[in-house]
This record gives structure tokens, sequence and C-alpha cells, in this order.
């Protein structure tokens, strides 16, 4: 148990999620984040990014200690407040339909937030703060008095604060209030969005709190019964990273994105604040491996065919496939800058949108047409959509592999020959190969062999490096990069061949520090996926104790729901970059599989 942190680290937030849209709790009970409706949509409570930006806030009058936990099985939350008189629970749950099951979970409209608190030992004394501030903060609501609660409108929000606690009041703009609870008392909330409709006299339906969060945590645990067929090495950790890609996956079509907020920094003060609450199919190969593995087979086959609608028919105009989505298939993600936020911890600019949707990234070929060769044995996955699609896309693979791109990292500066846009290129062709008695009439295999075959040439001549002695990031560079540790786990060499194993050795060397893989020389604190890469390369290379002790080591940096960020500071370990991440949650399940592998069979290494 600690103290209730102050100011907030990333790792002090806990994520809740209707598989619509999710919110974050800090650790003492204040929810500084929550986007009605869905995932990128503006906030309500924005506390996360401006002292000013929202919250609602229910804990402890003066001092308290803090333990928290996920229902099981469950994206459910309980807080536990210790005062030196008493002990109450926080419960916070974005409210499933009730006797929803699965993937087919309703959801209840308008949406409710529920929170409850339940009094477990002596009396304690709570204050609550309700700060709703509308549109990323731009609208302060006017707050009114209901026979149940308080509404709050203003802009294109209406929200209505149903409660049982007596004590609330309107303070200027926010509700405040102090309210003793006692063994066997509780207190309720819940917070219903709605559109404005410009149209008085809508009554909020009566909620009970019990009642729907007891809803909820069936819906989250039967998601959970059917798909209990993992049996690998870290169990609980698997699964509960299979629950973080369920929270973030947007239930009406079946799209993940690669994490639940903006703007949040890869360092402290720095300026690489990026949106991530979009879906990218550079996730998409890898995704749907931690999907198989973590034994979510519908989950993998709805991320596909949204995939599949959201591409259309791809344009054969020498135009790059566009990269990224929203949640619903949008295209047009143009980025901007929210000035009146401070940022988080003061790093602006805070981004909405991300113009990353505009680059060419060669990598997104490999990545679905890899995805579909994951599910080459689902019955009915080769339709004649999908057969276009992916061979559209090995089409392209073929005529453009020569072209320079923004590569895998999203570079703004210039673009480059990446050596994992190549490798994933090549994915691309060779998988298309593999498949091309399943893509007839569309198929173009002489073209794409041959494309194949001299690509692969390409990257062995142009992508190894005598002075680096590795594969570096770009053809003909000596800069090293840890992307090109995907190599042996899309299979175009072993971790075994002695280049790729003088690779794994150099980057092991040079791009660890304090535990942790960065990107390259001088990135400024490490990636947890990349780590978990090198965990997979270890495995498959045969070295198992290695590879379990950095998975170990990798996997403690998770906070205490085992939640995972984008990146790690290596020396105090703090946790940076937008949160949960999906790319961190998805390298930890493939890496448990692959240890998991290598420990059934063990591979010497050479």
């Amino acid at each position: 148990m600690s103290h209730a942190p102050s100011p907030a680290s990333i790792g002090d937030y806990a994520l809740i999620s209707d598989c619509q849209t999710c919110a974050l709790v800090r650790r003492d009970g204040s929810i500084d984040w929550y986007c009605p409706t869905r995932f990128d949509a503006p906030s309500i409570f924005a506390r996360l990014l401006d002292p000013e930006g929202g919250h609602w806030s229910i804990r402890p009058v003066g001092a308290f200690t803090v333990e928290r936990s996920y229902l099981a099985d469950t994206m459910v939350l309980r807080t536990e407040f210790t005062t030196g008189r008493g002990r109450v629970a926080l419960i916070d749950a974005l409210a499933f339909e009730h006797g929803s099951r699965g993937h087919e979970i309703g959801l209840r409209v308008p949406q409710t937030l529920v929170r409850r608190v339940e009094a477990i030992e002596g009396e304690v004394e709570l204050e609550i703060e309700f700060a709703p501030r509308i549109e990323y903060g731009m609208t302060v609501p006017l707050l009114e008095r209901t026979d149940g609660g308080i509404v709050a409108r203003g802009g294109p929000a209406e929200l209505h604060l149903i409660t049982n606690c007596a004590s609330i009041e309107i303070d200027d703009f926010t509700v405040t209030g102090r309210q003793m609870v006692r063994l066997g008392e509780s207190l309720d909330f819940a917070l219903i969005y709605r559109q404005a409709s410009g149209q008085d006299g809508w009554v909020a339906p009566e909620i009970d709190a019990g009642r729907e969060i007891e809803n909820t945590r069936l819906g989250w645990s039967s998601l959970v019964e059917l798909h209990r067929t993992y049996d690998g090495p870290y169990l609980n950790q698997v699964r509960r990273s299979a629950l973080v890609l369920q929270a973030l996956t947007y239930g009406p079509t079946g799209a993940v994105i690669a994490a639940a907020t903006t703007s949040l920094p890869e360092q402290e003060g720095g300026a690489n604040n990026w949106d991530y609450r979009f879906v990218w199919l550079r996730d998409l190969s890898l995704t749907v491996r931690a999907l198989w593995i973590a034994a979510c087979p519908d989950e993998a086959r709805r991320l596909f065919h949204w995939v599949a609608r959201a591409n259309g028919t791809q344009r054969e105009d020498g135009q790059p496939v566009q990269i990224m989505y929203g949640v619903e298939g949008e295209r047009d993600l143009t980025e901007h800058e929210l000035d009146h936020l401070e940022g988080f911890h003061g790093s602006r600019p805070v981004r909405i949108g991300n113009d990353a949707w505009s680059q060419k990234q060669h990598d997104v070929l490999g990545e679905v047409v890899d995805a579909v060769y994951l599910m080459r044995d689902e019955p009915g996955m080769f339709d004649p959509v999908v057969a276009r699609l992916v061979s559209t896309l090995a089409d392209k693979a073929a005529s453009s592999w020569r072209e320079p791109d923004a590569g895998m990292w999203e570079a703004r500066d210039r673009e480059r020959h990446y050596l994992s846009s190549k490798v994933m290129c090549w994915v691309a062709l060779d998988r298309a190969v593999k498949l091309a008695s399943l893509l007839a009439p569309f198929a173009n295999l002489t073209v794409w062999e041959a494309a194949r075959d001299e690509l692969r040439q390409a990257i062995l001549d142009r992508g190894w490096s005598e002075k680096a002695g590795a594969y570096t990031g770009a053809f003909d560079s000596d800069h090293l990069d840890a992307s090109v540790l995907l190599m042996p786990l899309v299979d175009f060499l072993p971790a075994t061949d002695p280049r790729m194993r003088a690779t794994i050795e150099v980057i092991a060397r040079d791009l660890v520090k304090g535990g942790l893989v960065h990107r390259w020389a001088g990135d400024d604190n490490g990636f947890i996926i990349c780590t978990y890469w090198l965990v997979e390369c270890l495995a498959r290379a045969g070295e198992i104790d290695r590879a379990v002790a950095l998975f170990d080591r990798t996997t403690a940096l998770a906070n205490d729901l085992g939640l995972l960020a984008e990146e790690a500071d290596p020396i105090t370990g703090e946790q940076w970059g937008n949160f949960p991440q999906l790319f961190s949650h998805v390298g930890l399940i493939n890496a448990a599989w692959s240890i998991g592998e290598a420990e059934q069979f063990p591979r010497q290494a050479s």
C-alpha cells in the first residue's frame, strides 16, 4: 500500500472500458480522462492533459492509503481506501447492457459511467468533486440541480449525474460534496452522457449502480470464458493483456486502437506527443497473432474483416496504401494542436488527429497480407474481396519496394530505404506466393516470385553492415535499429542464422540500457515492444534463460494492474508514452508464447 501520489505519473492510472470508449482512473479515485461515445471523441474529463481539463474525483478526506485491482477477469476497477477510521471500496465501471455476452456485448444508450462506494470497515468521510469540461476543456458547462442529482449542459453534450449522495452542492462550475459512509452503507453515482438535443424535458432513467456493475462484471467474465484455451507460460499476464486488447477494441466494428490516450509524452517536457486513438495497419499481423495465441479467434476475424471494409477497393494508380484509420474506417485524420491545454506535466503540444495517416509506409503491405496468411485456414476466408485485396497489396509490394518511405517509426523529416519496410514487403510477396492457389483469378505468381527473390537478395546484400557487424536500420547504413529484430519473427531468417545471431547480440550490447531495448542509439527511453522482440529472438535462438530473464524484467515494469505504456525510463522504470499501449501488450503475449514454444522445443544457438 502507498499514499496516493501527486502529481500523477502515467503508471498511476487504471483503464476501464465498455468496448466503445474508455476512461482513465487515477490511483486516488479521480477520473482524469473520459471521451464519451467513442475512443477518439472529444473529452469531458481531461485533467490528464491539463489541471483545468476536467475531472471527477471521489476520495477520502485527509490521509489514506490505496490498494486496487480489477474484479477477476474483468475491466471493472476496485480501489480500496484505508484511513485511520475505516476502509471503503470504490468500484468503477463503464456499463455494459444487461444480459450481454462476448463480443456481442451491447452498449447502454445513453452511455453510462457507474461508480459505487461501499464501506467495509469503520467509517470514512469522502470528498467528491465533479468538474466536467466539455470538448477537451474548451467548454465549462452550466450546472443545474435535478430531483435525482445534477445536469450539466454545454456545447454538444448533456451530462446527467444521478446519485443518492445527499451532500453535493454546486459551487460555481463544480459539484462538490462531503459525505460520511459507515459500515454497511454505500454511495452510488451514475453519469449518463447524451448528445444535446435542444429539447428540454428528457428524464434520466433510474440506474441501479450495483446491478449495472454486476452486469458489466458478467459481460467481461463471459469474454474470458470464451477464451480460456491458452495454457502456456505467464498465464495471468497473458490473460490480462488479452483483456486490454478487448478493452481497446471498438465493439461496433472490431477495430483495435493503438492506445487509449493522446499526447502522453515519450519523455517529460518533450514534444513527441501523438494521438494514438486510431487503428494502425502496422499493428495488424502482430495483433492477429496475439489474439490467436490468447484464444480470441472471433476477435481476430472481426479485426481483419474491418480492415477489408476500411480499405475498400484498392486504387491501382500508384497511390500508397493508407496506413491507419478511425475506428469506423475514417480516412481523414488531419492533425491539429490544442493550444489551450498545457500537456501532461507541461509536455506540449497536445495533438488531436495524426498526420501519419498520409505517410507512405511500405511495411503495412506485409502486415495485412501476413494477417491473412495467419488466418488462412479459416472457413470462407478467401472470398473475392479478400483475394483481390491481398493480390493488390502483393502487386504494390512488387512495384514499390525499391522506393523509400517513412518507415514504421513514422519519421517526419525525410523518407529512407528502411530495412524493416523492405522485409515486410518481402513478407507480402512471400505470403502471397504461398496463398496464390487461393487468390485466383487475381494471383500474379510469376511476378511475385521474381520480386520476392530479388528483394530477398537486396536485403541480404544492402541491409548488412560489415562495420556494425549487424543488419541495420536502412540500406547501406551503419546505424542500428531495433526494428530488424522482426526478421526472425516473420521468418525472413532464423534467429540461429550466423548474421542474424550476430545482429541480435549487437543490439543486445549497443541498444539495451537498463534492461530495455532502445529503437536506435540516442532514443530517449526504452521501447517496450522492441524489448519483447528481443525476448522472442533470444527464445528462438535457444537462449531460453536470457529470454525468460528479460521477459520478467520487462513485464515487471507494468503498473500494479498489469498495464503497460509504450516506453519506460531505463533508470527509474517509470512509464512514458500513450497508455495503455496495444503494441506493448501484444508484445507481451507473443513473447510469452515464444518462450513456451522454446521451452517445449528448445533450439540450440549456433
